[in-house]
């Protein structure tokens, strides 16, 4: 599966972002999806995951509350909805994909995502 990110761009604290995720090449529902993230001189970071089924979302504490990660499997699409956003929240987003997960569960481990798009920059101004 092929996963291209987009919508990142330069945002004050307090406003909104949605980034999408467009996957092709692949059967979404067979895949558990997720969003990392990745600030200048530290490691990726988990920001929330979805399960195929939907059933099943996590969201970092970090961002809980703010942000919301959403499947829709007519689109082939995964969101990120930024509410809120802080400038700590800088980073570039990364959307990643997982075929062998359960059908009710998505991982917070980055290392249990085989399929990773090119990530897209966010950058949350005070």
């Amino acid at each position: 599966v092929q996963l291209q990110a987009s919508g990142g761009g330069l945002v004050r604290a307090g406003d909104s972002l949605r980034l999408s995720c467009a996957a092709s090449g692949g059967t979404f529902d067979w895949y558990a999806m997720a969003w990392f993230r990745q600030a200048p001189g530290k490691e990726r970071e988990f920001v929330g995951a979805v399960s195929r089924s939907s059933r099943y979302i996590k969201t970092a504490d970090s961002v809980k509350g703010r942000f919301t990660i959403s499947r829709d499997s007519a689109e082939n699409m995964v969101s990120l909805q930024m509410n809120s956003p802080k400038p700590e929240d800088t980073a570039v987003y990364y959307c990643a994909a997982d075929g062998a997960q359960r059908w009710d569960y998505a991982s917070t481990d980055a290392r249990q995502y085989a399929y990773w798009g090119q990530g897209t920059q966010v950058t949350v101004s005070s």
